[in-house]
């Protein structure tokens, strides 16, 4: 992407766009039945059902798949822009199990974006809108698109 002025119209197709190429390539969360609930400039949701295979001795969702919607979300809402965006850092609080039939969804929304760094805060929620857990990720900005050869089509 370049720095001209886009459209709102114009940013929320390209941020549409960059998450059906993330998506086709992302084989974690496709296995993990992940969906794309919404997507825009900066922001995502996505959600994924608790299996039977997704719990753990508790027998409540293993925090590293809780942990895992959260930085996926984080992933397509911080990459919105077709610039390749990696989590330079983050942590998560988990305030409430997740259950076996629930679905879990997880909220991306920037927080702060400034030159190659940005700040995202993700909320994970069960199926009745309670908090699971909160998630907040850094990201950096690194070489290259999402859909290569895009910015020049643009400019």
């Amino acid at each position: 992407m370049t720095d001209k002025h886009i459209t709102p119209e114009e940013a929320q197709a390209l941020a549409e766009a960059v998450a059906d190429a993330m998506w086709s390539r992302d084989r974690a969360a496709q296995a993990l039945g992940m969906r794309i609930d919404s997507v825009g400039p900066g922001r995502a949701t996505l959600s994924m059902p608790v299996r039977g295979d997704m719990v753990n001795g508790h027998h409540i969702c293993h925090g590293g798949l809780i942990f895992t919607l959260a930085d996926t979300a984080f992933a397509y809402a911080c990459n919105a822009y077709n610039r390749n965006t990696v989590a330079s850092g983050c942590n998560i609080d988990f305030v409430a199990p997740g259950k076996e039939g629930d679905t879990l969804q997880a909220e991306a929304v920037e927080r702060s974006l400034s030159g190659r760094t940005g700040v995202y805060d993700i909320t994970v929620r069960d199926g009745a809108g309670k908090t699971v857990a909160l998630f907040r990720g850094k990201s950096y900005r690194i070489a290259g698109e999402v859909i290569a050869g895009l910015a020049a089509e643009q400019a």
